[in-house]
């Protein structure tokens, strides 16, 4: 397996992204966080989801807790403790994808527009649904997928972690055998908004490792959004 990240801060002021890969005794957990509440506030949002995933995930060989489930509400928790500490209830939220690889076997979860992408045989498996006004639209019918990225409401979020929940609202997908996907890509909305899925694959395809399929990728986004107001952008890219 081959593994790449990548993170900018785009035209912003701030780099609100934050993302990591931890290896332990060749389990993989891959976390990829946006920050929303601006000068600099989402950095501590999205920096503290990073840092609860990566101590869940050293955590399951000691415990037979859910590792998502147990990350996803520690992270609500604890960003709602700091915004309680700190009396900032506008600020610190944040969106996350998580991609586990324990066992032989993956699971993934998110929150809000951060996505991941699952390949196989060069092409798209599936992808998670964002958490967002556009996907709701698309789901209805009432807008096509490719016209997400220049939606009016494209940054208009339906669930994230920093809000309170009634119930979950984080999305986990079941467990399944990881030679069942090729490769997956994690990745933040100012990645995924410039750049095709059909190029992604076409990438993939040229590719022998994550580091050059991560390349070529970041090029075409760098292409695409070049003269416009680009978001951070991260991303982990993930090769079996």
């Amino acid at each position: 397996m081959t593994c790449k990240m990548m993170t900018s801060q785009g035209t912003r002021d701030y780099n609100e992204d934050s993302a990591a890969g931890v290896k332990a005794d060749g389990d993989f957990c891959f976390i990829v966080a946006d920050g929303l509440g601006g000068h600099g506030k989402g950095e501590v949002a999205s920096g503290k989801v990073v840092e609860v995933f990566k101590r869940e995930f050293k955590n399951i060989y000691e415990n037979n807790k859910s590792f998502l489930k147990t990350a996803f509400e520690s992270s609500q928790n604890e960003i709602l403790a700091m915004q309680e500490a700190q009396r900032d209830n506008f600020s610190m939220k944040t969106t996350a994808v998580c991609l586990s690889i324990i066992g032989g076997n993956c699971q993934w979860g998110h929150i809000g527009d951060s996505r991941l992408y699952a390949f196989h045989k060069n092409k798209l498996a599936l992808r998670t649904l964002d958490h967002s006004v556009p996907q709701m639209l698309v789901l209805s019918g009432d807008l096509k997928e490719k016209h997400m990225s220049n939606h009016p409401d494209r940054n208009r979020l339906l669930r994230v972690i920093g809000v309170e929940w009634d119930s979950p609202r984080y999305e986990l997908s079941d467990e399944v055998p990881v030679a069942d996907y090729q490769a997956f890509l994690l990745c933040t909305d100012g990645f995924w908004e410039f750049i095709a899925q059909k190029k992604i694959c076409n990438f993939l395809k040229k590719s022998k490792t994550a580091e050059e399929w991560l390349a070529l990728m970041e090029t075409e986004v760098k292409k695409n959004g070049k003269g416009k107001d680009m978001d951070n952008y991260t991303a982990i890219a993930v090769m079996l």
